[in-house]
């Protein structure tokens, strides 16, 4: 995975361009991710494909992260520098007219020249979803079906040992021989239970390539006895990552909410 680099230099730009932040929602089934790849696929292509015909001119979308393949949002943040003469409720509607039923813009507006998606960016909140038992197929896309029955005091006992400023190298995919900083303050690790819904709620300052997913397989695999919340400790600290511990399927994450100042 590489890193977005902050820009050293602001190149010059047309007059009256501003920069403009926007709110998206999306279901990630039908994508490959957020990030922009070769073959089109992705929910950036589709956004800056919709940008560069309402511009007639390529435009370069910023975001919050990236988000997996599969992995949907609710509240995902991108910006991008564009002139545009007209109000932004108009550039709302202009860029939601022709994109798929799957990508929805929730919100428009020009903010300062300092402002960055990602760089800016203060928290996050993920919202994972799990099903005890089999789901009807309006569930089935959007959570993991679990059908061996789960200690919810245990997986409670493990994400309390999970919270906090910690060193989340091992609930990471993360490879390679130069590994970024990967400490990480995990604010909120909740469970909530509702009949055969549980919800699963992961806010932090910043989260590793996979970690909500990781976090979630753990708390799972301890919910089903292969683990005990103090082995899940133990790999926090030690750094190293278990075998037995899964990474959640991506149809029940949801990027929830992204935070600024």
């Amino acid at each position: 995975m590489t890193e977005e680099k902050r820009p050293e230099q602001r190149p010059e730009s047309p007059p009256g361009t501003k920069r403009w932040k926007c709110v998206c929602a999306y279901d990630g089934a039908p994508f490959g991710g957020w990030q922009s790849q070769p073959g089109g696929n992705a929910i950036q292509d589709v956004i800056e494909a919709r940008l560069a015909q309402i511009f007639s001119a390529p435009v370069r979308t910023h975001a919050s992260g990236r988000t997996d393949a599969g992995v949907h949002a609710r509240g995902q943040v991108f910006h991008f520098e564009a002139a545009w003469r007209h109000g932004a409720d108009r550039l709302q509607a202009a860029l939601r007219s022709a994109l798929p039923a799957a990508i929805q813009i929730r919100s428009v507006r020009a903010v300062s020249r300092e402002f960055h998606a990602r760089f800016s960016a203060t928290g996050k909140i993920y919202v994972y979803h799990l099903h005890l038992g089999d789901t009807d197929p309006f569930t089935r896309p959007y959570s993991w079906s679990v059908f061996k029955p789960l200690d919810f005091a245990a997986m409670e006992e493990a994400a309390a040992g999970l919270r906090g400023r910690n060193d989340f190298k091992a609930f990471s995919a993360l490879n390679g021989a130069e590994m970024p900083d990967t400490v990480r303050d995990l604010r909120r690790l909740e469970i909530a239970r509702r009949g055969a819904r549980v919800r699963i709620t992961a806010e932090a300052d910043g989260f590793l390539y996979k970690m909500v997913r990781s976090l979630v397989g753990a708390l799972v695999t301890v919910g089903e006895g292969k683990l005990t919340p103090a082995s899940v400790r133990e790999m926090l600290v030690s750094r190293e990552r278990r075998p037995l511990v899964q990474t959640a399927p991506p149809q029940g994450l949801f990027l929830e909410k992204v935070f600024y100042r």
